[in-house]
């Protein structure tokens, strides 16, 4: 079987490691660019609390991990003290090294344009807004539960079964 098309239930019986509590955010575009997905859990005590997951027909990996961080966001109030994991170096980096000086600059790179600039600036926004959120990178297919489940979340578009 496909690891990377496990179902939810699937996952929850083969993964138990990693972080039990936080929210769990995931994309895929199959192929790079294509039709892709996104997936986002909120966790607590090891249990699901919440969970979403979309799809769009033409789009990219990182389109789909961007918007899933902005999906994680929209679960919290703005008074939230959570953690949100990605395993997306790219997103973490964007918004908790790269965005502000962005912002400062009117939204211009000394490099070039801002590749997804829409999708930046809402998560640059979600993450502003949500100042006891922490955004935290989270090893992609090493077996942490959350991640792989948030994975099967971003993935469902290609199985029949969630």
């Amino acid at each position: 079987m496909n690891e990377s098309l496990l179902t939810c239930a699937q996952v929850l019986e083969r993964y138990t490691d990693g972080p039990k509590e936080g929210l769990f955010a995931d994309g895929s575009s199959r192929p790079n660019p294509g039709p892709g997905g996104w997936g986002v859990v909120a966790v607590y005590n090891d249990e699901v609390v919440a969970e979403r997951h979309g799809a769009d027909p033409d789009t990219t990996n990182n389109r789909m991990e961007l918007r899933a961080l902005i999906e994680a966001y929209a679960l919290l109030e703005p008074s939230s003290e959570a953690v949100i994991y990605t395993d997306s170096q790219l997103c973490v980096n964007t918004i908790t090294q790269w965005a502000a000086g962005w912002a400062r600059r009117g939204w211009k790179r000394k490099t070039g344009p801002i590749k997804n600039l829409e999708l930046v600036q809402e998560l640059y926004a979600a993450a502003q807004a949500h100042p006891k959120v922490q955004l935290r990178w989270i090893k992609a297919h090493q077996g942490n539960r959350w991640n792989e489940y948030a994975d099967a979340l971003a993935t469902a578009w290609a199985r029949e079964e969630l």
